[in-house]
This record gives structure tokens, sequence and C-alpha cells, in this order.
């Protein structure tokens, strides 16, 4: 199970989909039985009524609606039968803590909502009498309400507002849910008024259309964006590199003109003083001042002229691997074309996420209303907490949304993956499998569900003690000094900063697991090796590869954007317009972000396998290359860079050789021979 200690080969013989085997299978085993955990927490949360709680209801005493209870020890009022009263009714719906985040009120169990509003305790007593729904406390008689002393903290707050109950949760709620739009109004915090919040909702309900259409939009940009990005990187990369390379040069140049500017200046002015017997202390002051704005001016421009420099011979060295990128860009073009159904992937990913991020949820509100009745001090209301051990369940249920949703991600990593190594291994693409994904889909549940269970653990036990830390930087927000602010930042930023390097670790070793079919911890340090060999070329395509795959996320976002600026150029209070634009701008970006990741993870596996490719083979018969046209025009161009380079470095060699034998007869030696 360890990274150390593998009895495999040192030396790595690369046999691309050969000796297919299962990997890391006591990982999966691990990764079943903690499945089978967080099952086992929801069949808890079902068997000791949790589930039922949260469906049916419960009222203030402990009694769950719409069926028989025991009694509670120690609360009265418990142990009722309440098969006829099905719904929940809160006292007062309104009363609302919007730092819990739940309601106050007294909640009871009523045979009916009330469907007309009802302004006084009359109201109260005949709606009880005609309809046999109490809407008091069960301790006080419906024909007595207007009498009691009781009912102003017993009874509903008056007026009740009509209601009725949800579809599924049984509660009763206000047909006008004006407190509810209070209480949104006091989370949004930054609107000072109140009319403005109201015209931006009111844009984006009279904008729903607009907005759907929008959002199809940047779907169909993202998926032509990955087919057609391969005919516009090259045109894009050099665009990058001219931008960047004038705009050091005309930074650099701007600087030392303003350098030599402020020196003439500085000389016009000492001349003057010179020739001046009597000097004021402005004009000294003033002297000085423009001294050291030139010396400031100097050191700017010296530093930007190294930095210019660095920067052009980095250029000049990394020309190669930027074409590299290039020629990675077209090819991973191809395997779009190939592979179609590679688009599908972001949706697969996305549905996956959102059904397990759907039940994780349902259980977290299971665990809400599972565990002991506990009578809250404050409300004197009968509440259920997990207390003891199973105060340990909530904390194995989040561990498990942070380790599984890092499986599916790794999933979908690992079948962009094996699709890809069978596309560049297969030199007759004409005999590529019906569907790659699928089968890459099948290896992965076949063999290699062990090693994605193993990398998306290690992401998750470098994402657990930072999302604490985030916590715990929030918590003393204002509290802590500037010492432990500073140490809290940068732990967290050093964290961020390891989980990514292993995401790009781990994305490579499934690469690796895909072709070789070895372990993970195999896979990772062979990965690591060939990424370490080409160190320059993965920064190039990092650099230059982000860099360009950005630009395509701010391409469909303003192109979304001017489509939306178009489409709403109807309505003419402006104001409306910028809730619709935020929400598809951020859908916008979203989806670019999920397709153009898959299109990242392609070009990083092109590379792994390129690498390898000419590591390991060099053209000749029973080493050909398994590479594209396009990365065999590269390696070929750099063969011939290289001779050339060679030829021009043998040529002085050659001369001095040349020229020794006709120097020796002019030796003294030999002329008196």
């Amino acid at each position: 199970m360890g990274c150390c200690g593998s009895t495999e080969r040192t030396k790595r013989e690369w046999k691309p989909l050969e000796d297919r085997s299962c990997t890391d299978l006591p990982w999966f085993l691990l990764f079943t039985v903690f499945c089978v955990g967080m099952g086992s927490i929801c069949g808890f949360t079902i068997a000791t009524g949790g589930a039922g709680r949260l469906v049916f209801g419960y009222d203030s005493y402990g009694n769950t609606c719409g069926q028989r209870n025991e009694q509670i020890e120690g609360v009265r009022l418990s142990g009722l039968d309440q098969t006829d009263k099905k719904y929940v009714f809160f006292l007062d719906p309104c009363n609302i803590d919007i730092v819990q985040r739940k309601i106050k009120s007294m909640a009871l169990c009523v045979s009916l909502c009330p469907d007309e509003e009802l302004k006084t305790y009359q109201d109260l007593k005949r709606f009880a009498m005609h309809n046999g729904s109490e809407l008091c406390s069960y301790e006080l008689a419906g024909h007595k309400y207007p009498s009691l002393p009781e009912r102003f903290d017993k009874c509903p707050k008056l007026p009740v507002p009509p209601s009725k109950s949800l579809p599924v949760f049984n509660r009763c709620t206000p047909v006008d849910i004006s407190c509810y739009a209070k209480f949104a109004e006091a989370v949004v915090t930054f609107v000072s008024d109140n009319s403005v919040l109201h015209r931006l909702i009111g844009g984006v309900i009279a904008s729903k259309e607009i907005i759907v259409g929008l959002c199809l939009l940047a779907l169909v940009l993202s998926m032509i964006l990955m087919l057609i990005i391969r005919y516009i990187s090259a045109v894009l990369v050099w665009i990058l590199t001219a931008m960047v390379v004038l705009g050091s040069l005309a930074g650099t140049s701007i600087l030392w003109w303003l350098y030599i500017d402020h020196r003439l200046t500085a000389n016009k002015t000492l001349s003057k003083e010179t020739a001046e017997t009597t000097e004021t202390k402005d004009a000294k002051e003033e002297a000085e001042m423009t001294r050291d704005n030139a010396q400031a001016l100097l050191v700017y421009a010296i530093a930007a002229t190294v930095f210019t420099v660095i920067l052009l011979l980095l250029m000049l060295f990394m020309r190669k691997r930027v074409a590299l990128t290039i020629a990675l860009f077209h090819v991973a073009g191809k395997v779009f074309i190939h592979l179609p159904l590679l688009t599908l992937q972001p949706f697969c990913t996305f549905l996956a996420l959102l059904l397990f991020w759907m039940y994780w949820g349902l259980v977290l509100l299971f665990l809400g209303t599972t565990g002991n009745p506990v009578q809250n001090e404050e409300t004197g209301l009968t509440e259920f907490r997990l207390t003891g051990t199973l105060q340990y369940m909530t904390w194995y249920h989040a561990v498990g949304l942070i380790w599984i949703s890092e499986f599916i991600l790794a999933c979908q990593q690992m079948t962009v993956a094996g699709a890809v190594v069978t596309y560049y291994y297969t030199r007759d693409k004409t005999r590529l499998p019906v569907t790659p994904i699928l089968s890459s889909v099948l290896r992965l549940m076949r063999y290699h569900l062990g090693t994605v269970a193993k990398g998306s653990f290690i992401i998750t036990l470098v994402k657990i003690p930072r999302l604490m830390l985030m916590y715990v930087h929030n918590q003393l927000k204002g509290k802590e000094n500037a010492f432990a602010r500073c140490m809290l930042k940068t732990c967290i930023c050093c964290l961020w900063c390891l989980e990514k390097c292993l995401n790009y670790l781990n994305q490579n070793a499934y690469a690796a697991t895909a072709i070789n079919s070895t372990s993970f911890c195999t896979s990772a340090r062979d990965a690591f090796v060939i990424l370490v060999e080409n160190a320059l070329r993965v920064a190039a395509i990092n650099a230059v590869g982000d860099f360009v795959l950005f630009l395509g996320k701010i391409l469909i976002v303003t192109s979304t954007a001017f489509a939306g600026v178009l489409l709403l150029n109807y309505q003419r209070d402006y104001a409306e317009w910028v809730l619709p634009l935020i929400i598809v701008c951020l859908f916008a970006f979203l989806v670019a972000h999920c397709f153009l990741s898959i299109f990242e993870i392609v070009v990083d596996v092109l590379f792994l396998c390129f690498a390898i490719d000419t590591k390991y083979n060099d053209g000749t018969p029973g080493k050909e290359f398994y590479m594209d046209k396009a990365l065999m025009e590269f390696v070929e161009n750099s063969r011939k860079l290289e001779r050339v380079v060679e030829r021009g470095r043998s040529r002085p060699t050659e001369a001095v050789s040349v020229e020794g034998p006709e120097m020796k007869p002019m030796a003294p030696g030999t002329s008196s021979a």
C-alpha cells in the first residue's frame, strides 16, 4: 500500500496497452469499506427515525407527525398519537435566526393548515371547531382559546397568515412569503435600497428565457472552441509572444527615456544654480528631488533591462518548446475529432457529482434530526442532537464528501487518459475501438479503481487541513494578531500549492497507469522522472498552454456577454441588466472551464505519451514512433536543427586538422632534415 518498498523492476519497460492487471487492490478494498460506512450512516439515520422526522416533521415536544410516538423521559406532552395530525405548523414562522439559519418558533402537529387569514382568537376557535385542527399548544382546549391567559405564549402570533403544506415535507408554509423575503434582504447586506434588489430580481424573472438561451450559447461555443482551437492556437501563441516581447521592450525604452530626460533636467538646474551667486532653500530641495527621481528611474530602467534580456533569452531558448505546445494543441484537436464522446465527459462528471452531492446533503439533513432528544435551555423546545461517539459520524460524513468528490474527478482523469493513450498508441487510427471512451471506463472499473482511490485519498489528506485552517482563519477574523494571521495565510497558501502540484502529478500518474498498468506509486515515480527530464518543455506547455486556454475562456465569456447585451437591449432600465449578465457570465466561465479542462488533460496526456515515445523510440525499424504526423514534423525539425548546430561545431575542428599538416613542414626540425 505504501509508495516505498516496491518489488517492481526499477528500469521501466514501457509496454503500452499490454499486460493489463489489477492495481492497488488494497486501496480499492479500503475505499469500498469506507463507502459501506457512508451507507451505514444513512441506514442509521433511517433506523433511528432521523429520516422520518425530517420528511414527516416533528413538533417541539419530540413527537413525529403522522404516527404514534413513544414517551420521551423528562419531556412533557411527548409520546402522543399524532396519526391524524400530518402537518407541522409554526406558531411564528417569521421568527428566524439569521445566524443559525433556522426557525426559532414553537412547532405543533396539526391536521390541517389554515387556508385563510385568522385575525383574532375567535377565528382560531372557529377554525378549531369547524376543521378539528387546533393551532395552539396541545394542553389548551380549542373552545377556550379567547379566554385563556396562556394564549399569548402558546398560540400563534396574530394575524395568522394563510398557508399551505409543502409537497413532500408536510410543513405549513405561509402563502405570502414576505417574512422570508425580509430574511433574504437581511442576508443581502450589500443592498442598501430594497427597491434595487426587487428591480434586479424582476430583471432576472423577465429575462429568464434570454438567460437560458445565453447559457446554451456558452455551451455551444465551448464545444466549438475545443474543435477549432488547434487552428487558432499558433496565432494566439505567437501573438502572445510578440505582445510580451514588444511590451517589455517598450517599457524598458520608456524608462530609459524618462531617466535621460530627468538627468538633462537635473543638469540644467545644476548649471543655473552655479551661475547664480545665491541659492534659495526651495531650489536646493527641488534639485535634490530631481536627482533622487533620476536615481530611482535609473534603478527601474536597469531592472527592466535585466528582465527584458532574461525574457528574450528565454524566448530564444524555448522557441522550440513553444512549437511543441502548438503541435500538441493541433493533435489534441484531432483527438476530439476521433473521440467525439470526450465532449460528454464534463456532463457525465457533473451529473455524478450532482447526484452524490444531493445524496450527501440529504443524509446531512437526516443527521440534523438524528440523535438523542435534548431540551433547548433558551427556548425550552425539544431538539435531536448527536451526542458522545455519534458526533464523529458528522466528521466521517464530511471526509466522505471530499474523498468521494475527488474520486469522481479522478475517475474522469483516468477515463480521459485511457482514451487518449489508446488513440496515441494505435498506429492505424482506422482500427481504434468503436467506443474508446467506453473501453477506457470498463478498464478503469475492472483494473484501476484502487489506483484512483489512492490518488484521491492523497488529495483529501492535503485538502482537509487546508479547509480546517481556512475555517479557523474565518472564525478568528479580527481577533488574531498580525503574526498569527500571516502564519495562517502562509500555511493555507503552502497547502494550496502542494494540492495543485499533487493534482498535476496524480493526473500524470493516472496516464502512466493507463499506459503500463502499474500501481499508483510506481506510475507516479515513472511520470515524475519523465517530467523532470523534460522540465523546460513542461514549463513551456504549462505557461503558454494555460494562457491560451485562459484566453479561450475569456473569449467565450466576452462573446456570451456581448450577445447578452444585444438581446437585453430592449430593456431600457439598464440597472436590470446587471444580475442577468452576471449569471450568464458566471455560467459561461464555468462551462468553458469544464470543457477546456478536458482539453488541458488531453494535452498533458499527449505530452507524457510523446515524451515516453521519444525517449524509448528513435524511428528505426523495431523502434518506430507512435506519434502523430504533426509531432513527427516537430521531431524532424528539431533533429535538422541539431544537425546544423553539430556541423557548425565540427567545422572549426576540421579546419584545425586541415591546417595542421600544412604547418608541419615549416617546423625547424623538418627543414634541417
